[in-house]
């Protein structure tokens, strides 16, 4: 399964959470929709079926994560012996 970037994923918390806080549920038609294409986008991002537990599932890949990580892009650098061999 491929793995959303973090700051895709804090991305979408943070929308979310902005929906859910200002009561997008018993808002307006646009609103509502929002939200519920927020919470599908986590769900697939995730690979959840509920958004609660892709909220879950999205702040456990965010700890310790870097949203600017691009470690993943560089090639790895060879370890440097301490011994000094």
């Amino acid at each position: 399964m491929l793995m959303a970037h973090p700051a895709v994923l804090k991305d979408l918390i943070t929308q979310y959470e902005t929906l859910a806080l200002l009561g997008a549920e018993e808002s307006t038609p646009r609103a509502r929709q929002r939200l519920a294409d927020i919470s599908y986008t986590l769900c697939v991002a995730t690979g959840t079926r509920d958004v609660d537990m892709a909220l879950i599932a999205a702040r456990h890949r965010l700890s310790g994560a870097r949203p600017e990580d691009d470690s993943l892009l560089q090639e790895p650098t060879p370890a440097v012996a301490a011994s000094g061999a």
